[in-house]
C-alpha cells in the first residue's frame, strides 16, 4: 500500500489520503519506523520483500519465485529441477497487454494449463495449475542462470525485447527452450475454445505463458529454529508465493473461503481466520494483496478503497478481538514494498511499519503513513532487524 505523493491528492500519498483510524491508533499507541525490504542487488519482488520481512538472508536462501509457487501448490522439487513461476498473460499483437489475462479465474486457467501439459509437457517439461493467472513450469535439468522479466513490469510494452536471455553460455539451451514454449503456447492458446469464448464476452484472452522467477528448492530454515518462541505458526494469503514462503518457514497454510488475492477478497474471513489461529498459534502472518493489484492497475481511487478496507475490515476486527486477551498479542502492520499507481509496478524504497503490544512505550508518531514513519523511534531498519524487534 506504500506509494508516492500524488498531485491530485494535494501532494499526499494514498496512505495519507485514506481514512485509516485503526492504523493511526496503533501507530499512536505503538512505535513506528521504516524497513528496507529489498536487499541491494535484488529485484523488488513480493517474494524478496516477504522473505526479508521474515528475516531470511536473501543472498543465502533466495532461489526465485518459482520454487515458492511449487511449495504452495504441493509440488516437491527434486534435485536439479528448475521451477519457474508461469503467468498466463494477455498479449495483443506484439504487446503484452496485462500480466493477469484480465484476472482470469482459477477454474478457467486450470483448463488451459492442463491443455498445455497435454500438448507441451513431456519427461522434461511439466505444467502445474496454481491460482488464477499464477502457475508453475518445472524443467528437469534446467539452468537457472537466465534473465526473465516479470510480466507485471512491462504492461503495454512490446514483449519481444523481454524474452528470456541466457546469463552464461551453459544456460543458452534452457533460454531457448523457454522461449520456444512461449511461442508454442501462443499458437495453442489463441485457438482454444475457452479463449474464443472470453473474447466473445469482451474479456481479455489468456493467450500466452510468461515464465519467470526461476530457481531450485531453497535452503530455508523454519522460523521456529531462529525464534524458539514460535512453536507453531500460520500463514494466511490467497497468493501462492506467500503460501510457499510460509511452508518453507514451517508455518501451516490456512485456506480462507472468499480469499481471492484481489480487491474483492473476503477481508472479514481472513481477519476471523487470523483471530482463530492466534488462539492456538504463536505467530500468524496475514497477507492481503488488494492494494498491490490496485497499484499495478494505476487506479488511485481503488487503491485508497483497498487501504481503507484493510483498516476497517481486517486490522480493526483483529485489534478489537485481541486487545484485552489475557495473553498479550503483538501486532505489526506494514506493506511488503511500494507499488506506486504512477509507476504501476514495485519499487525498492523503504516501507513504513508500526509495532504495537500492550505496555509498549509509544514514540511521537501520531498517524501511520510514509512521511510520519520518518519520525518513528525504530529509525531505518534492514535485514533481520525488524523481525528481531518484533519477536522481542
Amino acid at each position: 500500500m506504500a506509494d508516492w505523493p500524488v498531485e491530485e491528492l494535494g501532494g499526499k500519498t494514498l496512505l495519507q489520503a485514506a481514512n485509516t483510524p485503526y492504523m493511526d491508533k496503533l501507530a499512536r499507541m505503538g512505535r513506528c519506523g521504516r524497513l528496507v525490504t529489498v536487499a541491494p542487488g535484488f529485484h523488488p519482488g513480493s517474494e524478496v520483500a516477504n522473505m526479508s520481512i521474515m528475516g531470511y538472508h536473501l543472498p543465502t536462501v533466495y532461489e526465485g519465485r518459482g520454487p515458492l509457487e511449487a511449495a504452495s501448490i504441493g509440488v516437491e522439487l527434486k534435485e536439479g529441477e528448475l521451477a519457474l513461476r508461469c503467468n498466463i498473460v494477455c498479449i495483443e499483437g506484439d504487446v503484452l497487454k496485462n500480466h493477469s489475462s484480465g484476472h482470469i479465474t482459477t477454474e478457467e486457467a486450470d483448463v488451459l494449463v492442463k491443455y498445455l501439459q497435454e500438448k507441451l509437457g513431456d519427461e522434461r517439461v511439466r505444467f502445474h495449475t496454481g491460482i488464477q493467472y499464477r502457475h508453475l513450469l518445472v524443467i528437469k535439468g534446467g539452468d537457472k542462470r537466465i534473465s526473465c522479466t516479470p510480466p507485471h513490469d512491462i504492461p503495454g510494452q512490446k514483449f519481444a525485447p523481454y524474452l528470456v536471455k541466457a546469463d552464461v553460455p551453459e544456460a543458452e539451451e534452457t533460454a531457448k527452450l523457454v522461449n520456444e514454449l512461449i511461442a508454442k503456447s501462443q499458437e495453442l492458446l489463441a485457438a482454444h475454445p475457452l479463449n474464443k469464448k472470453r473474447v466473445s464476452e469482451g474479456k481479455d484472452p489468456a493467450n500466452s505463458i510468461w515464465p519467470w522467477g526461476g530457481g531450485y528448492r531453497p535452503k530455508m530454515k523454519p522460523i521456529g529454529e531462529t525464534f524458539p518462541q514460535v512453536k507453531s505458526g500460520a500463514v494466511i494469503s490467497a497468493v501462492d508465493l506467500i503460501r510457499g514462503i510460509g511452508r518453507y518457514a514451517g508455518l501451516q497454510v490456512l485456506d480462507v473461503e472468499g480469499a481471492t488475492g484481489l480487491y474483492d477478497t473476503n477481508y472479514e474471513n481472513k481477519a476471523a481466520a487470523a483471530i482463530e489461529a492466534l488462539k492456538k498459534d504463536d505467530f500468524v502472518y496475514l497477507h492481503i494483496e488488494a492494494s498491490d493489484e490496485a497499484g499495478h492497475e494505476g487506479d488511485i481511487e481503488l487503491k485508497i478503497r483497498t487501504i481503507e478496507n484493510l483498516d476497517k475490515r481486517a486490522i480493526g476486527p483483529i485489534y478489537e478481538a485481541v486487545k484485552e486477551w489475557n495473553e498479550p498479542v503483538a501486532i505489526a502492520v506494514l506493506p511488503d514494498h511500494p507499488t506506486p499507481c504512477a509507476h504501476r509496478t514495485h519499487t525498492a524504497e523503504p516501507v513504513p511499519f508500526l509495532i504495537w503490544h500492550p505496555g509498549i512505550t509509544p514514540d511521537s508518531v501520531e498517524c501511520f503513513d510514509e512521511q510520519a514513519a520518518l519520525d518513528g523511534s525504530y529509525g531505518l531498519l534492514k535485514e533481520d532487524e525488524f523481525i528481531n524487534a518484533f519477536m522481542q
